[in-house]
């Protein structure tokens, strides 16, 4: 039940204003460290994901119960996300999960925000800790220079067969005025451990030119 149904949104006391206010300031915080727990994100988004549910609740309060409104209100700040640089779709869920909770604590719903605060706080740390939908360790993005001189297409066939699962050429890319060859392989490790020795082959045969082994980072959305 809203502990604001007794009240008439014009004359809303002070009390049940700070009630709700502090209930969001309380639940923001605590979704911000929440993503802080597994996760490293920037200094600008966790404040955000802290700052959100008290700029909402006061949104939907302010807007005498129009829900419609206040949907239409706040939506504006998770617009302000996307006129920044790009984030993860995590970073964007957390963002609507601020905004979930402080339309909550404006209609007065607190111990509802509460509720879905804990559930959902849960469910992330959870994820977070099964490593549900990661990339598998094994798989990873390869990037090897050469010079223009040297045929790619068997060059590096027989370190594959000995240290790769499976390997892919996915893009061949000019650098350095065209004196170079950048390659892009989607490769699977037989053994992450003995990726050194497999790059310390490849240097053998690119000439030590530049090698970037890494882990497909997540997409972002635009």
């Amino acid at each position: 039940m809203s502990i604001l149904s007794s009240i008439i949104p014009s004359q809303m006391t002070l009390t049940a204003f700070l009630l709700c206010e502090l209930c969001a300031v309380v639940l923001g915080v605590g979704t911000a460290l929440v993503f802080l727990a597994r996760d490293r994100h920037s200094g600008a988004f966790t404040q955000a994901l802290a700052l959100l549910p008290p700029i909402v609740s006061l949104v939907i309060m302010m807007v005498n119960g129009n829900i419609g409104a206040g949907l239409a209100v706040a939506g504006t700040f998770a617009l302000v996300r996307f006129r920044s640089a790009p984030g993860s779709a995590k970073e964007i869920a957390g963002l609507f999960m601020s905004v979930a909770i402080g339309l909550a604590c404006g209609m007065g719903y607190v111990v509802f925000a509460g509720i879905f605060f804990v559930l959902m706080a849960s469910f992330v740390l959870l994820l977070a800790r099964t490593r549900f939908g990661e990339a598998n360790m094994r798989q990873r993005t390869l990037k090897i220079t050469i010079p223009e001189d040297l045929n790619y297409e068997e060059l590096f066939d027989d370190l594959f067969e000995k240290y790769t699962l499976s390997h892919e050429l996915t893009k061949v890319r000019t650098t350095n005025m065209g004196t170079l060859y950048e390659l892009s392989y989607a490769i699977e490790l037989r053994d992450p451990e003995h990726t050194r020795a497999f790059l310390d082959d490849i240097r053998c045969r690119n000439g030590n030119l530049n090698i970037v082994c890494s882990r497909e980072a997540d997409r972002e959305i635009m």
